[in-house]
């Protein structure tokens, strides 16, 4: 089988021949240590993985399909003052915020490490700035769609790979624009304007996605970016995640799957257990990336939910660093969902550099025996 079709196979309950080998990837602080634990310097740090345990090229992987639903245009990035240790910048979003001068400001807005940011103002604090932010994202702009989508699609599949987007849900989205307390407000004091920008942003995710399809691309996996819990319950309320977010959902997971698309994954931190219902309810059937220090346990929801919805992460983060006997514990722990089919087990979260890279060969050993590789 390809990654492709062990990938579709396993989260969809179905007889994969082994299950995909998704360990957790490592931000680049990890990946400094690992250097000095021992890691080749420049090397492809999975082959390397692969080697230390005996696997092989398993060919194919989740690759995006160069879809854009990021603003365009985008605001000029730049330093408005650098000042006790920090800078504080206007990045592309139109946000001004605060980082830490030991990194390039780009982290502020890209994933590369784990990095506190402060945020001092966000783009939308009136209607005016609603209506004037509206104009960057024009679902018609040619760029959002790769010229060459039918090549690509067709060059995914014959390397075995899974093609994906991501997206950002509502939440994500309108936190984006109105920052996190001020959306949280907004959906309190004045909730049809919430309403106003959840439905606009479903519809432009929404003619995008048509463009999409209609140009002849395909797509194996639809995720949604939706940050949305804080380490023991949600951000809002169920019922506001059903008025706000629910109908985009119901929208884009009717739209996708109608166009063949098998996986639709959710990706929220913190405890999703309240939200996992409603996203049930709209026909996702993956989420991600079950976060066990916020209190998720995969066995409980298996037990409580069945087969209605797929996993993948999973792992505690916690365990793997302190290897071992905890860290076999802890695959011992998950392993009847593995065994009971829609869940591939990895990292809960970014791969932390507090997980030596002896230590991460020896999860992945382990690992790999639990997905049937060895």
């Amino acid at each position: 089988m390809t990654f492709r079709e062990r990938y579709i196979a396993t989260l969809l309950f179905g007889a994969p021949d082994h299950i995909p080998f998704m360990p957790g990837w490592p931000r680049e602080s990890t990946l400094r240590a690992w250097r000095a634990q021992g890691l080749p310097a420049d090397a492809d740090w999975f082959a390397v993985l692969r080697a230390e345990i005996g696997l092989p090229d398993m060919g194919g992987g989740l690759e995006g399909a160069g879809v854009s639903f990021q603003m365009i245009p985008t605001f000029e990035e730049k330093v408005l003052e650098h000042r006790d240790g920090h800078y504080i910048v206007q990045d592309w979003m139109g946000a001004i915020t605060e980082i830490s001068d030991e990194f390039d400001y780009t982290y502020i807005r890209a994933a590369k490490d784990f990095v506190t940011r402060k945020w001092h103002k966000f783009p939308v604090e009136t209607r005016a700035d609603w209506e004037a932010m509206q104009a960057r994202f024009n679902p018609d702009t040619p760029e959002r769609i790769p010229a060459d989508i039918i090549a690509r699609t067709a060059a995914a599949r014959a390397r075995g790979s899974a093609l994906t987007v991501q997206v950002n849900g509502p939440f994500w989205q309108l936190r984006e624009w109105c920052g996190f307390e001020g959306l949280c407000m907004l959906c309190v004091e004045d909730p049809e304007f919430v309403d106003e920008m959840a439905a606009f942003w479903a519809a432009f995710v929404s003619r995008v996605l048509a463009r999409l399809f209609a140009a002849g691309g395909a797509l194996d996996r639809l995720g949604i970016s939706e940050d949305m819990a804080y380490k023991a319950h949600s951000m809002i309320s169920p019922a506001m995640t059903r008025r706000f977010c629910q109908p985009a959902y119901v929208r884009w997971v009717e739209q996708a799957t109608a166009a063949g698309c098998p996986i639709i994954d959710l990706d929220s931190d913190g405890c999703i257990e309240e939200l996992i219902p409603i996203w049930i309810e709209s026909g996702i059937n993956v989420c991600d990336p079950i976060e066990v220090a916020a209190y998720n346990d995969i066995v409980a929801c298996r037990r409580r939910f069945g087969k209605q919805i797929g996993y993948t992460g999973g792992v505690d983060k916690r365990a793997m660093a302190a290897g071992g006997d905890a860290m076999r514990a802890e695959l011992a722990r998950i392993a009847p969902v593995v065994h009971d089919g829609g869940y591939i087990p990895g990292c809960d979260h970014g791969v932390p550099p507090d997980i030596s890279w002896a230590n991460f060969i020896d999860y992945g050993r382990e690992l790999a025996k639990l997905c049937g590789w060895a």
